[in-house]
């Protein structure tokens, strides 16, 4: 098998658990209240991306819009808001994960920014046909400071798969 290029060494099969983990502290996260200001990022859009380009068989379209329906109500937002945004970011890294992993981490975050673009828009058309108020033009960051945490996001995420499961100085994986 011909291994993409931008990995550059096997990986260890990844524990469920750790995503399970991961994906919960995320939420924690993006439930913690700073002010609600527009152009704070999402971690979970991120988390969730992120999973359905490394794994698309454990994290998929319906974690993504049950997500989006806890996100929901703890926001008081209209009922399936982020719900459809974050199926939207799901299904369109589903779309992509097998073309993404042969870029390197800049080139990925650059294919995923149109991915947080449109997520974060189809959630304001949402908003906006309810008669929701108008977030600001700050709106338009978010998707950016995501995309510039992909990478973070990546050696953070994939860095418990890349140690050796048994240490050995004389094998190189």
């Amino acid at each position: 098998m011909i291994m993409p290029r931008g990995s550059g060494q096997l990986l260890l099969p990844v524990n469920p658990f750790f995503i399970a983990l991961t994906l919960i502290v995320a939420l924690t996260v993006d439930m913690i209240p700073f002010g609600r200001i527009a152009a704070m990022p999402e971690l979970l859009a991120v988390v969730l991306v992120f999973w359905g380009v490394h794994q698309p068989r454990r994290v998929g379209i319906g974690w993504a819009f049950a997500f989006g329906l806890l996100i929901d109500v703890h926001h008081g937002s209209l009922l399936g808001q982020h719900a459809l945004a974050y199926s939207l970011l799901s299904f369109g890294a589903i779309a992509l994960h097998r073309r993404l992993l042969w870029f390197d981490l800049l080139t990925q975050a650059l294919h995923v920014l149109p991915l947080f673009v449109l997520a974060h828009g189809l959630a304001l058309v949402v908003r906006m046909m309810v008669g929701g108020m108008w977030p600001g033009w700050s709106l338009v960051l978010a998707p950016l400071f995501e995309a510039l945490l992909w990478p973070l996001a990546t050696l953070l995420l994939l860095a418990p798969q890349r140690r050796a499961p048994d240490r050995d100085l004389n094998r190189p994986l």
